[in-house]
């Protein structure tokens, strides 16, 4: 099955929250074909949820995107913030995007490893 590109699965994911009226932005532009997202949920409250791709397959037997929970617990801004720093200096091509979700994971399923 094709694999949407990063840059046109982030515009969707990003339409999608706004319609459901989560707000979401760009943090870093990664490779518009193929860089690997990283999702900061904001959940309002001075506390975050970081969402990785998984080891192994980034992408689910239907094409979908996988998630990870970097942190099982919330984090704080620093936190989530220097995690995807140093991923940055391994991997310039990386997208980090944040939305604001106060309960949930901006409608995706993260898995916990």
């Amino acid at each position: 099955m094709p694999r949407l590109k990063s840059e046109i699965w982030v515009a969707a994911f990003l339409r999608r929250c706004q319609v459901e009226g989560k707000y979401g932005a760009v943090i870093h532009k990664g490779a518009a074909e193929a860089g690997a997202i990283y999702i900061y949920v904001n959940h309002l409250d001075g506390s975050y949820h970081l969402l990785a791709p998984p080891p192994g397959p980034a992408h689910d037997e239907q094409g979908a995107h996988r998630f990870v929970l970097e942190f099982e617990n919330p984090c704080d801004w620093q936190q989530v913030s220097a995690v995807v720093a140093r991923r940055r200096k391994s991997d310039p091509d990386l997208w980090a995007i944040e939305i604001e979700d106060r309960t949930g994971f901006a409608g995706l399923q993260p898995e916990i490893i």
